[in-house]
């Protein structure tokens, strides 16, 4: 057996074992399939738990700019009802800063995850993104392009999403040893048509989306991405390079 199978074999049992999806790339896309739920679930921010455990994850595996000394190693699982869609991020983390605690802050500074979504196939239509630090405080907004036609979401708004973190709301001075945290939300559907026109999610329905993990001010910054974003410097707001996020 040449070195090149044992490699590819020892991924695939690293893909098994974690849940991680190993058809993440289809064609030049990045696809997942997000799982249908039969009841709703507890926001609590608890990745082992029923449904969750059983649903497959995607992976953070790209980056922008240089690659960084520090990868987090950043998972994400998406499930959907007929009233909403359900986020969750697991992160093996080191370096965890986090200091903004005021909505619509700039968390991207802090130790971050981020959810970028068009709701529907129509990127020309506009995209969310949803930012949360690792202490639970979120920027939430809807645009065009980076600051085109750009819509703050209110906070009364953002209110109606369930949203629940694993570590405390502000963490100063820096955790530099090994750390895991997750961060858990519940996205109302209803609260998006007040922005754009929404295909509610469906079996066959499909949305374009990316997942991010940033650090912006931690000692050890880093741009991490789920679908790849051929850019040579760090840009989130880039919906050409969003991935497929299919409905089961």
């Amino acid at each position: 057996m040449n070195r090149k199978t044992i490699l590819f074999l020892i991924t695939m049992i690293i893909l098994h074992t974690t849940g991680c999806s190993a058809t993440d790339e289809n064609d030049g896309d990045y696809v997942y399939t997000a799982t249908r739920l039969s009841q709703s679930v507890e926001i609590d921010s608890n990745w082992n738990k029923d449904p969750w455990r059983d649903i497959t994850s995607l992976h953070l595996g790209n980056y922008m700019g240089d690659e960084p000394e520090h990868r987090p190693d950043t998972h994400a699982r998406v499930a959907y009802d007929d009233e909403a869609v359900y986020v969750i991020f697991h992160v093996d983390d080191q370096y965890v800063r986090c200091v903004v605690d005021e909505y619509q802050g700039p968390v991207y500074t802090d130790s971050c995850v981020e959810f970028f979504f068009v709701p529907g196939d129509d990127i020309s239509k506009g995209y969310f993104n949803l930012e949360v630090n690792c202490g639970g405080t979120a920027l939430f907004a809807f645009q065009k392009a980076r600051g085109v036609e750009r819509v703050s979401i209110p906070k009364s708004t953002f209110e109606e999403i369930d949203l629940a973190h694993s570590m405390p709301r502000i963490v100063e001075p820096e955790i530099t040893d090994p750390v895991t945290w997750t961060i858990e939300f519940r996205i109302p559907i209803n609260i998006l048509t007040e922005f754009t026109d929404v295909t509610p999610p469906a079996p066959g329905v499909e949305w374009r989306a990316n997942f991010y993990k940033i650090g912006d001010r931690t000692s050890h910054p880093h741009w991490l991405t789920w679908s790849h974003v051929d850019l040579p410097d760090p840009d989130f707001h880039r919906p050409e390079f969003f991935g497929i996020l299919k409905f089961e």
